[in-house]
């Protein structure tokens, strides 16, 4: 039975690791976006301001687990 817990758990913090490793690249390539525009959209730094709020929450959430990327 723990072993069926350390596994689910396991695989749910690599889960979470590739979220956060998905979140950081869509939250850079926004980010270029709206660096390299002249009047950048309110939706697009209204959706810029929720990626980077996800992307904190999931290094949150990593750092409660005690994971990081090298274990």
């Amino acid at each position: 039975m723990f072993s069926k817990k350390k596994t689910v758990k396991k695989e749910m913090d690599q889960e979470l690791l590739l979220n956060i490793r998905k979140m950081k690249q869509e939250w850079e390539s926004l980010n270029t976006i709206i660096e390299q525009s002249i009047d950048p959209s309110e939706d697009g730094l209204m959706d810029l301001a929720v990626i980077k709020a996800k992307y904190f929450y999931l290094l949150r959430e990593a750092r409660y687990r005690g994971i990081n990327a090298l274990s």
